[in-house]
């Protein structure tokens, strides 16, 4: 019987699956705690992102960009324009849609939210080469579009 750190690990225990939710849990770690000094919960940060790149959009469009369901979405847009970060307004030539409007307190954040996302980048690849760091980068990349394909 072997015991400590010679114990052996089981065979999931070094799957992509679970190195990834281990590296996920830690990056959370890294930036919830600055994400939440500016106010912001664990994937505001995300849909604040999404309407930098595109202002405007509908709860949907921000859904399909950021890979959460559009419900997860509303809920979390409720919060952010009572917390001044964005507006709804009814879409000019479909009344029937929302469109979600940056504040100019949800277009500050973009800078230091920017940097924490940077910086968390640099200390999850401090142990890789550049060429290292493109390989994960497209790696990575593959594999999400191996997953998103059928969506």
């Amino acid at each position: 019987m072997t015991t400590g750190s010679s114990a052996a690990r089981p065979p999931e225990a070094d799957s992509f699956f679970e190195t990834h939710c281990r590296v996920n849990k830690s990056l959370r770690g890294l930036t919830e705690p600055e994400l939440a000094a500016l106010g912001l919960y664990l994937g505001q940060d995300r849909m604040l992102g999404a309407l930098w790149d595109a202002d405007g959009r509908t709860p949907g469009e921000i859904a399909a960009a950021v890979h959460v369901s559009t419900p997860a979405v509303v809920k979390m847009a409720t919060r952010m324009e009572t917390a001044g970060l964005l507006t709804r307004r009814p879409d000019e030539r479909d009344r029937r849609l929302v469109r979600l409007w940056l504040t100019e307190k949800g277009r500050a954040l973009r800078e230091p939210v920017q940097a924490i996302w940077r910086e968390a980048d640099t200390k999850a690849t401090a142990g890789l080469s550049e060429a290292e760091r493109a390989l994960l980068a497209s790696l990575m990349a593959k594999v999400d579009a191996t997953l998103t394909s059928g969506e």
